[in-house]
């Protein structure tokens, strides 16, 4: 691993230290940019599914004008280590950042693997886009086609 890899744990690791005390806040997240600034965030847990910190810390780098992050780490309170992100930051993360590579393993075989790496048969969200210019502006909702059907005006 590299040493701007450790030095991104250590980040997260001291935010969760130091942000990370109660119920509300259990996970430090710490994403590098291609310039190598580094933004943290912590999950905010709600009952409805407030966002996890890997999402929090993306918002931080957004509101710097960010749009690329390089590299990802999560580290949960009370000296759990790196954790790996869960199923919905897995998907955020390859959605925006397709490139970025996420943190994970054991405190003594840490490595950084590609986000696809961890979302096997993946879900693309941009591939299951409708092109805009395909769809008619016709000012309402298109109505889907099945195939065999005749239009309602027939009936």
């Amino acid at each position: 691993m590299r040493d701007t890899d450790r030095a991104l744990v250590q980040a997260a690791t001291a935010v969760a230290k130091l942000r990370c005390r109660s119920e509300n806040h259990t996970v430090a997240a710490a994403a590098r940019s291609a310039d190598g600034r580094v933004f943290t965030g912590v999950n905010v847990y709600h009952f409805t599914g407030g966002p996890c910190a890997e999402v929090v810390a993306i918002g931080a780098a957004a509101t710097q004008g960010v749009t690329e992050l390089e590299t990802i780490v999560a580290v949960g309170d009370r000296g759990r280590g790196v954790i790996p992100p869960c199923g919905r930051c897995r998907q955020v993360l390859l959605d925006y950042f397709p490139s970025i590579k996420v943190i994970v393993g054991p405190a003594d075989g840490l490595r950084a693997v590609p986000v696809a790496d961890l979302l096997p048969e993946t879900y693309v969200w941009a591939d299951q886009q409708v092109e805009l210019a395909t769809v008619p502006r016709t000012g309402v909702w298109p109505m889907p086609v099945v195939p065999g059907s005749r239009p309602a005006a027939e009936d």
